[in-house]
């Protein structure tokens, strides 16, 4: 096709392309426990803050993702019986979120199938140019972000 050349030459369809990769990469990861990516984070982001309580608010902002994706995430993993949420003492119109047993659990193997992933990344790629790439795509985010304004 006529566009080939420009999308062989396009950085953000390279990103474009590489994150739903990645998204069908972690899906596959996750199949057993039936997860997508976010739910993936989410969960593996629970577990590394206890015994501190996370808020979505917070898991929003830390993922650069609406707090409607972040509610849909949620929804489905306590729909799944892996995450609870409730009312936070101090702001009754925020919630805490932990985990439940099933949940700690299930983080425990997202956290371990991201740790295989991450290990396959850097023996096929090698760690300096992961380091590289991911210095590379910050600076492109940070180009995108400053062009909206």
């Amino acid at each position: 096709m006529r566009i080939d050349a420009f999308l062989q030459e396009s950085p953000m369809f390279a990103v474009n392309r590489t994150a739903r990769s990645f998204e069908a990469l972690a899906t596959r990861a996750f199949i057993v426990d039936d997860l997508n990516f976010l739910e993936g984070l989410v969960l593996a982001t629970i577990l590394f803050e206890a015994p501190r309580q996370v808020k979505p608010s917070q898991l929003a902002e830390a993922f650069s993702t609406t707090r409607g994706n972040i509610s849909h995430s949620l929804s489905s993993l306590e729909g799944k019986g892996l995450v609870q949420r409730k009312i936070d003492p101090a702001d009754a119109r925020a919630y805490l979120l932990t985990l439940k047993p099933t949940g700690k659990k299930c983080a425990m193997r997202v956290i371990a199938a991201f740790d295989k992933m991450q290990k396959d990344f850097e023996k096929k790629v090698g760690k300096a140019a992961l380091k590289e790439a991911l210095t590379v795509m910050r600076a492109l985010d940070e180009l995108a972000i400053s062009s909206q304004h």
